[in-house]
């Protein structure tokens, strides 16, 4: 592919986000009017800037960091089915901030409980994966992971065992939690976020074509002057690092890692330079798209996007698997 057109798809990709992050506010179960928005009159002007407008982009955002660290993964393990959960990190993540919703801790220097749990459980889950895939100094993709498929099981059960044991009212936060939605949120929260989101996927995409030899395999990456090692290590903290931020503030979503890097492999291009671009503002289009409609579809309730995206991302994966065969 030429570079016009490697330009052209990541620049409709752009543009797709930039839509979806005009459009998908004025979705939900009760009309607000443009006019009284713009005069600042209420209560539209509060629910499209507090509510609504901020659970966009933080849609946009979550969808594009899961996307991303998805090819990311993808490629550190050279499995297009691999996702940001096949390393424990988002099992991680998850368990930390459920042992803060049953302790009852509002916040944490300043934070909410919930967020440092996560973020705390995913830095936990790291170094056990590092720690444990690391032989003589040296990491394999496939010692990372056997580790990361041993440690969400064990988190799961860990999971399993404080939700059974927690009281029942925050029994039904658990619930509500792990099935990963979408909330308002404070600018200033998602403006660090969009900052961590954005630092990451610059120092990934200023790799592309590191990942595109890595994707062929560490000996070949070797080969052309890269250092397999260093590589490896790099991408599997920004990775790392993406999912926890995500986790931490969305819940656990699946299935964005997988369908959208999937999508853009198979119908735009392989190539890292384009694939990795095309993943970040799709899946934020995909994710905040997900959640417009659970506003919607059993209005005046809502459906969790996790709910959403398990509801595409099953039948996919299963079509997916059966195609491969």
């Amino acid at each position: 592919m030429t570079m016009a057109g490697q330009g052209k798809w990541v620049a409709l990709s752009a543009v797709a986000a930039v839509a979806a992050a005009v459009f998908l506010p004025w979705i939900g179960p009760s009309p607000i009017e443009f006019s009284r928005v713009v005069a600042h009159q209420q209560p539209d002007y509060l629910i499209f800037m507090e509510l609504r407008l901020s659970r966009t982009l933080l849609g946009l955002l979550v969808g594009a960091s899961l996307s991303l660290a998805g090819a990311l993964f993808q490629a550190l393990l050279r499995d297009s089915l691999a996702t940001p959960y096949t390393l424990g990190i988002s099992s991680g993540a998850s368990f930390g901030a459920i042992l803060t919703i049953t302790s009852g801790l509002p916040s944490v220097a300043g934070l909410p409980a919930v967020w440092v749990g996560a973020l705390l459980g995913a830095t936990a889950a790291l170094v056990i994966v590092a720690g444990a895939s690391a032989q003589r100094g040296q990491l394999s993709s496939f010692r990372l992971l056997l580790t990361g498929i041993s440690l969400n099981g064990v988190f799961s059960a860990l999971i399993l065992m404080v939700h059974s044991t927690a009281r029942e009212y925050r029994s039904i936060s658990v619930t509500h939690w792990l099935l990963g939605s979408l909330d308002s949120i404070r600018y200033s929260a998602l403006t660090v976020f969009a900052v961590v989101a954005s630092l990451m996927a610059a120092i990934l995409l200023s790799r592309a074509k590191h990942w595109n030899l890595l994707m062929v395999g560490e000996d070949w990456a070797a080969t052309r002057g890269v250092d397999p090692q260093r590589l490896l290590r790099l991408g599997f903290v920004c990775g790392s690092v993406l999912t926890a931020t995500a986790v931490a503030l969305a819940g656990p979503i699946g299935f964005v890692g997988l369908i959208v890097p999937h999508i853009v492999r198979a119908r735009i291009s392989a190539d890292y330079r384009i694939l990795m671009p095309c993943s970040f503002f799709l899946g934020g289009v995909l994710l905040a798209a997900a959640d417009a409609a659970g506003r919607i579809v059993l209005a005046p309730a809502e459906l969790p996007a996790g709910a959403i995206m398990a509801l595409l991302g099953g039948p996919y994966l299963v079509w997916l698997v059966r195609r491969r065969s």
